[in-house]
């Protein structure tokens, strides 16, 4: 695994471990939901994190964009499939999405390693 990959992983997940050991019934009921929501449904779960990672592209938080490419890498998204998803976000959130498309073509690549 790249390092960079592990390194997110790790801190993502000792991160999440320490919040929700805190016990706040709002953070945890949060968590729950979003963990529920890209669970397959009406639509896949694989549509559902690509629609998360553009979302996510559009609003600019680097490590959503992590997370959403991660997972798409796990539910079996293609590289052509990824850089469709890149140019939606770009089409939706305009110019200032391409820095962040940058980071996710870079993370996308170590994820491939």
């Amino acid at each position: 695994m790249h390092p960079d990959v592990e390194a997110f992983q790790r801190y993502r997940e000792q991160m999440n471990e320490l919040i929700l050991s805190k016990q706040n019934k709002v953070i945890n009921r949060l968590f729950n939901l979003d963990t529920h929501t890209y669970q397959d449904g009406a639509l896949p779960a694989k549509t559902k994190e690509m629609l998360g990672l553009v979302a996510s592209m559009v609003l600019r938080c680097d490590d959503c964009i992590k997370y959403h490419l991660g997972k798409c890498k796990e539910l079996g998204v293609s590289t052509a499939e990824m850089y469709e998803i890149f140019a939606v976000a770009n089409i939706v959130g305009g110019t200032i999405v391409i820095p962040h498309t940058r980071r996710a073509a870079e993370y996308w690549e170590a994820l491939q390693q």
